[in-house]
């Protein structure tokens, strides 16, 4: 495994994925979405499976965020192109997203929380990438999910602090069996400036890969983590097809051994 500099290329971002022949669809789900009660996290209980919702503003929901180029830490409405999220490490800096959204490109920075052009645990700079040799040599899609180690920043005492120290952490974990439990996804479509969130229970694709149904998971989701009842990181929105071609079904890396041995190099790093 090998750390990766560099910075993501706007075709890039994110994954390709139809949107005009979806529109009527998404606008009524949302409508529905907007006037009930919104999906809750995989460890509040299941909630409706396979509906997406508007994500609920709650402490757990901020260890997910959204990634920007770094020249617009500063303008961030309707400037994010992936989703990223916390993992709990050593050192407390650790965010998991797509390797396609950490290949290549300018500086970036994760917002940890954001919603409606606003970061409320501010903007935290991405210092070093982690990408799995199979992805870094041949772009494998059974190799596409990436480690970000987060710069620490100054706390409001003077000292130093970690990402991890201000909204905590899920624990990623490889080696569990697709579909043991309902997972909850989250991320940030490109068209929306609040995260969504879907329940449902994942299925193997394939040996390598895993997928979930779950509706109007448009380009700008990429990197967004499935999380079980445990509070556990199972999969990263991602890998074929770059996360899927159509919107209403996503796919992520079934996490093994390269999955578990790019998180021990990238837990490593202070």
């Amino acid at each position: 495994m090998k750390s990766t500099p560099g910075t993501p290329s706007p075709a890039r971002h994110g994954r390709p994925r139809a949107r005009a022949r979806h529109q009527a669809l998404f606008v009524g789900l949302m409508l529905i979405a907007v006037t009930s009660a919104s999906v809750a996290a995989a460890d509040d209980g299941p909630g409706p499976l396979g509906v997406t919702a508007v994500t609920t503003v709650t402490p757990l929901s901020a260890r997910v965020g959204a990634l920007f180029g770094a020249d617009k830490a500063h303008q961030l409405s309707g400037n994010h192109f992936c989703t990223a999220s916390v993992v709990h490490s050593p050192h407390g800096n650790l965010v998991l997203s797509a390797a396609h959204c950490l290949a290549d490109g300018a500086d970036v920075v994760f917002a940890p929380g954001y919603r409606d052009g606003k970061a409320p645990y501010g903007t935290w700079k991405v210092k070093k990438r982690f990408l799995p040799d199979g992805w870094s040599k041949d772009e494998d899609e059974d190799s596409d999910l990436a480690f970000a180690v987060i710069a620490p920043r100054r706390g409001a005492d003077g000292g130093t602090e970690n990402i991890e120290d201000v909204v905590g952490a899920n624990r990623f974990v490889a080696g569990v069996a697709t579909g043991a439990t309902a997972v909850t996804v989250t991320g940030y479509p490109d068209s929306r400036e609040e995260p969504i969130s879907c329940t449902n229970k994942p299925s193997p694709h394939s040996r390598t890969q895993q997928r979930i149904d779950c509706p109007e998971f448009t380009s700008g989701t990429s990197g967004s983590p499935w999380i079980n009842g445990d509070r556990q990181v199972v999969g990263v929105l991602g890998g074929h097809e770059m996360g899927g071609s159509t919107p209403d079904t996503s796919y992520s890396v079934a996490f093994r051994a390269e999955a578990a041995e790019l998180y021990k190099d990238a837990a490593a790093d202070p």
